[in-house]
């Protein structure tokens, strides 16, 4: 035992002895390994007020006022078990507390040292308070709103100049920043798709900051051509390709490009022939594009899109923050101006909906798809084209298949007056149903009805009549053939456990291909021979820096705070040493029917490989992975099921020795981000380090913002008072606390993030492999920083 000041002032920083100290108490009755660790701490030489003070503020900031002892004391009595240990802790926390100079600051006695965390100064507005629905609700930062401003500009690069200084000090930043592009350098590829008689898919050769788009002509055996490639646009790549069409006979390519990450896109066309006036593109130029997809009628003419009237702020496209209300669906016609573009569609008396619409493969129907929010319910009207002569007009007379929000209907394909569809209507876990416009008495009718437990994630009519879909067996895929117009099961089609990223081919194609990925796998593309029933490997791709055999995956399911058993997946070292010491990154979603499924992650391997840590993926509720059952229970009033569910698995991991509170780094994005923001307000004890990237924190204002309005349909609309009611409840800018000590928290935004402040990018779509790459190195090396992990070469 540590006996006198002089041995105390030799111990290493206060994570250093959280950290050794938690091992004697691990240790239990093992009085060698007790003996070890003693001696660690004596011989300790690396003690400084400077680490200290970091630590102390970061862990009990902003109960500064209290006295330093007990805190501290409360802080390690979470770990302190048996209790005999308790009288040798106090012992420790007395002499360090003693012999620092940031105990007299701690207590506001005067003190020689500066605290390394000075934050910069903010202007707080004390006199802005608004009454919503009854209450009194401050909010003192408004003006920050104004991405515009010059306050705004000062707060953002004082903030930013803050963290990287912090981030800059972590000795192993760069090693991990290197071992990523070293791991991230590996060939990538997509899979191969036709359009014509020409093969498609994208590549990247490692490090490019976008992918590249090939050309096959005419056979997957021939030399592949550069068809398309974005990072021409732009020296730093952050010129995209956001969205793509080709025409049916595929002689033509629309493709929207957009800038920093923007959700803003401009659309452009050109030839398919692949040569120097092929490349060339056409003067059609379409502006104020923003959630659309581009489908093209069959006669090759033209293409439907979606737009928006021009925002008041024009040119710098992402960073303005106008609600987009009152879209409108056009068609263009190639070789004409915008001006002149047919307008399809638009509803005035509900300026929030959005709109698609595609030309059935017999060219005879337009399909107008319509949508109220991001909720998985849609209307659906067909436009005849037969009554026009097969020419767009305007002023259609539709027919109002589906005139309701009351469930999803997903185009699938028509035989003539049959349509197929893929809905949620009366089935959680989605079925297949047809619709004959010769007998609309029958209604809907089921051609495969809903799976007893699996969800249908997707579907496509391939090779003529065979409806290839994709379910979804707890959180793991599968491919299942069946016979379009009858529902009849062909085969299921053997697969590992893993997901299903992406799956081409048409109705024409005699073929398929898929890409399968997983936690260890970075992807085995398949093709599928339907006439000869043969399955083949037609690439698999190979990571040599990561050493995957090493690691492995299991999936476990862990009780709630209302017993409903969530799925996790743990990523890991094989044979780890189930000792509270591993550190440990935890992320989660839980939204917008969206499944978090197994995929190839290189950062996240590159946690484990390096730091000996471990992953895990919480598939809480919110989310698709049980279908529109599970996905209400986790949004609206049920929101708490969300945050429940995530501290559940937290406390799971502790309570299984995988890790500990100290260890735990929790991450998410985006509704992810503010996932993060509700948990460590509510049960910060549980959390060493967090990170939000790009969420959503003001839960009383997102709705005003760009398209903020559409996410209402899972969280509520705060203007309602019983949405109110709930959503202040957990919103994280209106539940800051000061009741227990917050773990260390990171949180991110982007200037063109028009969904929720790095400079030149966006909500994530379409981020150059560089910056994606630094961004990882930032999370990690501020987690690594913030819970003791150790470096491992």
């Amino acid at each position: 035992m540590i006996e006198d000041n002089e041995q105390v002032k030799r111990v290493g920083n206060w994570n250093t002895i959280l950290i050794t100290w938690n091992k004697m108490l691990y240790a239990e009755e093992n009085v060698e390994r007790q003996m070890e660790y003693e001696d660690m701490l004596e011989n300790n030489n690396n003690f400084g007020d400077d680490t200290a003070s970091a630590y102390l503020s970061n862990r009990t900031h902003p109960q500064r006022n209290n006295n330093a002892k007990s805190e501290l004391g409360k802080l390690f009595r979470v770990d302190l078990d048996p209790p005999k240990y308790c009288e040798k802790l106090n012992y420790l926390i007395d002499r360090f507390l003693a012999n620092s100079k940031f105990y007299s600051s701690f207590n506001n006695k005067p003190s020689k040292m500066t605290s390394p965390w000075i934050y910069p100064t903010i202007r707080r507005d004390e006199n802005f308070v608004e009454e919503l629905h009854g209450y009194k609700v401050p909010d003192p930062y408004r003006w920050l709103e104004d991405p515009d401003s010059e306050e705004t500009k000062a707060f953002v690069d004082a903030q930013n100049a803050l963290v990287f200084k912090h981030l800059e000090s972590y000795p192993y930043r760069e090693n991990f920043r290197e071992s990523l592009i070293k791991n991230y350098d590996y060939e990538k590829y997509g899979c191969p798709f036709k359009s014509g008689d020409n093969y498609y898919y994208f590549h990247n050769s490692g490090l490019q900051a976008q992918s590249v788009l090939y050309q096959l002509n005419g056979s997957l055996d021939v030399p592949r051509a550069e068809f398309f490639n974005p990072n021409t646009f732009e020296a730093d790549g952050t010129i995209s390709l956001n969205t793509y069409s080709f025409s049916k006979e595929g002689n033509y390519f629309c493709y929207g490009i957009s800038k920093s990450g923007s959700d803003w896109v401009t659309i452009h066309v050109r030839k398919t022939i692949n040569d120097e006036d092929g490349k060339k593109p056409f003067p059609d130029v379409i502006e104020w594009v923003k959630f659309s997809d581009f489908n093209w009628t069959i006669d090759e003419k033209g293409f439907f899109y979606q737009r928006y009237p021009e925002p008041n702020k024009k040119d710098d496209k992402g960073t303005e923050t106008d609600v987009n209300i009152n879209s409108m669906l056009y068609y263009h016609l190639l070789g004409t101006s915008q001006s002149e573009d047919i307008l399809i569609y638009k509803d005035p008396e509900n300026p929030e909906f959005f709109f698609s619409a595609e030309n059935t493969l017999d060219g005879r129907y337009v399909v107008l798809t319509i949508t109220k929010d991001c909720d998985p319910v849609n209307k659906v009207y067909l436009i005849d084209l037969e009554k026009t002569n097969r020419k767009i007009i305007e002023n259609n007379e539709f027919i109002k298949l589906i005139d309701n929000f009351d469930a999803q209907y997903i185009y699938l394909a028509n035989d003539d007056l049959t349509f197929y569809f893929k809905t949620n209507s009366n089935a959680p876990r989605y079925k297949i149903v047809k619709y004959d416009l010769a007998n609309p008495e029958q209604g809907f009718v089921d051609i495969v009805k809903e799976h007893q437990t699996d969800v249908l994630s997707d579907a496509a009519v391939i090779a003529g009549n065979k409806l290839v879909l994709t379910y979804m067996h707890d959180v793991k895929d599968k491919i299942c053939i069946f016979e379009h117009s009858t529902g009849q099961f062909i085969k299921e089609i053997p697969l590992d456990i893993g997901s299903i990223l992406v799956l081409t081919g048409r109705r024409q194609d005699r073929e398929c291909f898929f890409k399968f990925i997983s936690f260890l796998n970075p992807g085995i593309i398949y093709r599928y021979d339907f006439d000869r029933d043969l399955l083949s490997v037609y690439r698999k791709t190979d990571v040599p820096g990561i050493n995957s055999d090493k690691m492995e995956t299991k999936q476990v399911f862990v009780e709630s705070k209302d017993k409903e058993k969530i799925p996790i997946f743990i990523i890991a070292p094989k044979n780890i040493n189930l000792d509270g010491n591993n550190p440990t990154f935890l992320y989660g979603y839980g939204g917008f029917d969206a499944s978090i499924s197994p995929s190839y992650t290189v950062s996240w391997l590159n946690f484990i490989q390096h730091f000996n840590g471990v992953c895990v993926v919480a598939n809480i509720r919110g989310g698709g992975e049980y279908g529109e059952k599970w996905h209400k229970a986790g949004s609206l009033a049920n929101k708490q099921n969300v945050f429940d569910d995530f501290q559940a698995v937290a406390k799971w991991l502790t309570d299984n020795k995988i890790t500990r509170p100290e260890k735990l780094a929790i991450n998410g994005a985006s509704n992810g981000g503010l996932l993060v923001g509700a948990c460590i307000n509510q049960t910060p004890e549980l959390f060493g380090a967090a990170v939000a990237d790009v969420g959503v924190m003001d839960m009383l204002r997102f709705h005003k913002f760009t398209c903020g309005h559409g996410w209402r349909s899972d969280y509520g609309d705060p203007d309602k008072k019983e949405d109110f009611e709930y959503i202040y409840k957990y919103s994280p800018l209106h539940n800051v606390q000061s009741e227990k000590p917050y773990p260390a928290v990171l949180l991110t935004t982007s200037d063109h993030d028009d969904r929720v402040i790095d400079t030149k990018a966006g909500h994530g779509a379409g981020k150059p492999t560089m910056k994606r790459i630094d961004e990882s190195t930032d999370k990690f090396s501020f987690i690594a920083m913030s819970i003791g992990a150790k470096w491992v070469d």
